[in-house]
């Protein structure tokens, strides 16, 4: 293994910090990693351990097709293909493709040449990701699947895909979350970091995320609205992040009169993330569309009960009634009604909590990267 050769081509890891922790347990194994993409994420640290790993190529641009309201836009990922000569010097014996991106089929295109093995890993299922309704694209992903060796995914919902409509067999996929938190790497800035503006009413709500449409935060502060007009108001709802739609969020709140309950954190860094998880009491995940959604199980490995949209790829991870609830965002009487229950039963926080350590101690980066190397010398064994 020490003389094995691995390439990653991920076009871009723009809020991937959650990869750094992976790659410093993979590359202890196969200290002959590289991690090529073209954006990292927010902070990055090349000196970090297995960040030395990572090799920025080109630019990563995505051109819009198709601006969805509730979900993911639609488009082309334009990847570099200056990544080909750096890919053939470093003469790689097994690459892992990220998805259906260029530089996926570049390695496909490049595979009898090289003679690599390659391992494709699918993040996870949803409709703006998988294009169903679109054939062409559809044929193309099939006609690519041909050359692959062997597929990962996070979730069962995106290995339900590759089966049922690229024509995966099943039995040359497998489902385990490979994106997967690492409570000390969210501690990080926990130093610097002080809650001064968290109000003391509990439980406390946490909910990190872009504030854009696709994030349905419009619609957990309907949520909110419902459970004052109920008699509901001694609580506190933590909102981290930033985006388009804040402005009309904070307005709505203000005319809802729910403002009083909500704390606004704006934009923070991956390491200052940990002191928010663990003063929380539930973390509240209303995404309209995500792929998977690494930070619920952040917040499962601080021990905290969950409240998660039915559209999110790590929905998965929650076990109905043990350690939260799935809700569908469009429908905010059910989340209320959700909330209203740790409002109701405070004793409930504390055991569900404890479920999601449970739940989650497996999942962690040690696991992921010998979940994902053993992919690699599985196809290895059987050239």
């Amino acid at each position: 293994m020490n003389d094995t050769r691995i390439a990653w081509l991920v076009p871009a890891v723009r809020r991937g910090a959650y990869w750094q922790p992976v790659l410093r347990e993979f590359t202890k194994r196969f200290k002959n990693t590289v991690f090529y993409t073209s954006q990292t994420w927010p902070g990055f640290d090349p000196t970090a351990p297995g960040c030395s790993a990572i090799e920025i190529i080109g630019k990563y641009r995505f051109a819009e097709t198709q601006k969805v309201a509730t979900g993911y836009n639609r488009g082309f990922i334009l990847a570099s293909p200056t990544v080909v000569a750096p890919l053939l010097k470093f003469k790689p014996d097994v690459v892992f493709v990220s998805s259906f991106s260029l530089w996926t089929l570049l390695a496909i295109l490049l595979k009898p040449v090289a003679g690599w093995r390659i391992v494709l890993v699918y993040e996870s299922s949803s409709p703006n990701v998988d294009f169903r309704d679109d054939r062409f694209r559809t044929s193309v992903r099939r006609w690519m699947t041909q050359f692959v060796d062997t597929f990962v995914s996070n979730s069962r919902r995106g290995r339900e895909y590759l089966i049922d409509v690229l024509s995966v067999p099943d039995n040359n996929i497998l489902a385990r979350p490979y994106m997967v938190p690492d409570p000390e790497a969210l501690l990080e800035g926990q130093v610097t970091t002080e809650i001064e503006d968290l109000k003391s009413s509990h439980p406390i709500f946490l909910c990190v995320g872009l504030l854009v449409p696709r994030k349905g935060v419009n619609y957990l502060l309907e949520a909110c609205a419902l459970l004052k007009q109920q008699g509901y108001s001694d609580y506190t709802l933590v909102l981290v992040g930033d985006g388009e739609q804040r402005e009309e969020l904070q307005a709505y709140a203000q005319e809802k009169g729910i403002d009083e309950q909500i704390v606004w954190t704006g934009w923070l860094e991956y390491g200052q993330l940990g002191a928010y998880f663990r003063s929380a009491d539930v973390f509240v995940f209303p995404t309209l569309e995500d792929t998977w959604g690494v930070v619920l199980l952040e917040a499962m490995a601080f021990g905290k009960a969950i409240l998660c949209s039915k559209w999110a790829g790590a929905s998965e991870m929650v076990v109905e009634g043990e350690n939260g609830y799935i809700f569908d965002p469009y429908e905010p009487e059910t989340l209320a009604s959700g909330m209203k229950h740790f409002l109701d039963e405070d004793g409930a926080i504390a055991v569900m909590g404890e479920k999601s350590q449970q739940l989650i101690a497996e999942h962690n980066p040690v696991e992921a990267a010998k979940f994902l190397g053993d992919r690699a010398t599985s196809v290895l064994a059987k050239s």
